[in-house]
């Protein structure tokens, strides 16, 4: 299946009018950073609360979807969403996507239609409300200790994956800069094959467009969200070495060719 518009025909992309930036401008700085906000507030609140009340399984989830479809819409830029039925609600997965932007967290969250908790770095904590509602949702956070520290976040995702509830992982480590695919990392695969999860690669189009690394002027475009054929679960028959490597090349490989790209080897 392949994309149309993809980010590495960037030389093709037709130029906005000034007066259309000029509106993108005036409408982001008195419509969505205002109401934005207000939106991240309420969904950090009813995240806290609900969870600090018993239902964290529900609440540690549907605010942030409620919060994604929001800002999408917001943003002028509707998704379309492919593959949903490949995936079972009452599995808990490892959700590996490309990443493309900061628009990818609203999306996965206003798309997927699968209950996932995010793997985040501890510095999130820090931030007001936001912080408190993610450690309250069970996020689940990177240990960078070493050996001991993969053991506790191993420990944590036990916990939390579990009926369903699912996880969602970057592997490129961080958000492309130029729109193209970045090289997986081994991090999020190691983690699926010590849990002995499935691995379901997502190819995410469209986010680059609107909010590239480092720009601050959001840019209304389409995005869309391809679901893949989950990969099944390392064995201990397979080994976790040769398992990772697996998963590693078979998820860069389904996300690369959906994005007309070439496959890293």
């Amino acid at each position: 299946m392949r994309i149309v518009n993809h980010p590495q025909f960037t030389a093709e992309r037709n130029i906005e009018p000034i007066n259309m930036i000029v509106f993108y401008i005036i409408y982001e700085v008195c419509i969505i950073l205002p109401c934005a906000l207000i939106l991240t507030i309420l969904a950090g609140l009813f995240t806290t609360i609900g969870c600090m009340c018993g239902m964290g399984k529900i609440m540690g989830y549907w605010p942030g979807v409620i919060w994604g479809k929001c800002i999408c819409y917001l943003c002028l830029s509707p998704y379309k969403v492919e593959g949903r039925e490949k995936i079972d609600k009452k599995t808990s997965y490892i959700f590996v996507a490309n990443h493309q932007g900061a628009f990818d967290i609203f999306l996965l969250y206003a798309g997927l239609g699968h209950s996932f908790r995010w793997m985040l770095r501890k510095g999130i904590k820090k931030l007001p409300i936001v912080g408190i509602a993610c450690d309250k949702a069970g996020q689940i956070w990177v240990d960078e200790r070493g050996s001991s520290g993969l053991i506790h976040t191993v420990r944590q995702a036990l916990q939390t994956l579990q009926g369903g509830t699912s996880m969602v992982v970057f592997p490129e480590g961080t958000r492309t800069k130029t729109g193209h695919l970045n090289r997986f990392k081994k991090g999020a695969f190691t983690l699926a094959a010590m849990l002995r999860m499935p691995v379901v690669p997502i190819t995410i189009d469209g986010p680059y467009h609107i909010l590239p690394k480092g720009s601050c002027i959001v840019h209304p475009h389409r995005m869309k969200i391809i679901i893949h054929d989950p990969l099944p679960a390392v064995t201990r028959q397979e080994g976790t070495e040769q398992g990772v490597d697996r998963l590693l090349r078979e998820s860069q490989r389904v996300i690369a060719e959906s994005l007309n790209e070439p496959v890293m080897q």
